[in-house]
């Protein structure tokens, strides 16, 4: 059988107003139109609903329970349509978040815990990969947005926001003799046993453009991908590296010193990555815009810095 709502709705508000002429002036609607309503549901049904007793109008017992059912059933519609308007007004819903392993861990987290107290009915699913993974989980649909390092040329397809910017540092064991500088020059790793990034990574496609540009030859036997590895490395002795900021305190557990590098002056620029041409729900666009605001977001840890509010660049050092 097929009742519709305005059915549903006419049947439980002639049950509570006892009456046609009372629930009509409920429901605005004239009295004899709703008689036939509710005429109808009866003869789709093939039962008596109602039956008149000497004041008012009473269920039969099968009108009990038809009422009750039209009850749950308008209960449940209801709610349905008050999480459909708290997913539109970006009060309910999931953010697919595609993100870098160290973003995830560092600059994340308190954005992240800010939106959660603002939006405690959005779910956050933060998945976290490469750079070029990050960015095809966009592009794909798999994410709603990414936050991501950008450099070169941004593609067409996608819509880029300057969120933040980590400068490069050396990190070294704290006995070793570059570790009490305050800066150091990229040329002074020259002939330094150096561990470094996988290729794959963003991370060793920025040392690598910085070492060109520096003319350095450092010694570079040692490579790995994960973060932990190559701070383990660097840990034993068996060479220095180069992190931007962010990464420094995912170090931690190594004892490691950073020192800042320059000449040049090397900063990821970290992007809000969305997709052009496709509307974000609306839970993802609240989530932009507390990341691209500038008086909720978290502090940073030293050697990063937020990107200011209207996604200039911004000047300073980022120490």
């Amino acid at each position: 059988m097929d009742l519709t709502l305005q059915q549903l709705r006419a049947v439980v508000a002639v049950h509570e107003a006892g009456g046609f002429t009372a629930a009509s002036a409920v429901l605005r609607t004239a009295q004899p139109s709703l008689s036939r309503t509710v005429a109808d549901v009866e003869r789709l049904l093939g039962v008596r609903l109602f039956e008149r007793t000497t004041r008012r109008l009473e269920p039969t017992p099968v009108g009990e329970t038809v009422v009750a059912a039209a009850r749950r059933a308008l209960d449940g519609v209801a709610t349905e349509l008050r999480h459909v308007e708290h997913v539109l007004d970006g009060r309910a819903g999931t953010v697919r978040i595609a993100t870098l392993p160290s973003l995830a861990a560092i600059l994340l987290p308190g954005v992240v815990s800010a939106f959660r107290r603002e939006r405690p009915g959005v779910r956050p699913e933060i998945s976290d990969a490469l750079a070029d993974e990050v960015t095809a989980r966009v592009r794909s649909g798999r994410a709603d947005l990414a936050v991501t390092v950008v450099h070169g040329r941004v593609p067409d397809d996608l819509v880029v926001t300057p969120v933040a910017a980590d400068r490069f540092c050396a990190l070294v064991p704290a006995t070793h003799p570059l570790a009490g500088r305050s800066t150091l020059r990229w040329a002074e790793l020259d002939g330094v046993e150096f561990v470094d990034f996988d290729s794959s990574t963003s991370i060793r496609q920025h040392v690598d453009r910085a070492l060109d540009e520096s003319g350095c030859r450092p010694g570079r036997g040692l490579a790995a991908r994960n973060i932990a590895a190559v701070a383990g490395l660097v840990a034993a002795g068996l060479g220095a590296t180069a992190v931007p900021g962010l990464v420094v305190p995912l170090t931690g557990f190594a004892g490691l010193t950073a020192v800042p590098l320059t000449d040049p002056v090397v900063r990821r620029r970290i992007a809000l990555v969305l997709p052009r041409g496709r509307q974000p729900v609306p839970a993802a666009a609240a989530f932009a815009g507390l990341l691209t605001g500038s008086a909720r977001r978290p502090s940073l840890p030293a050697h990063a810095r937020w990107a200011p509010p209207d996604g200039a660049s911004g000047t300073g050092d980022g120490s």
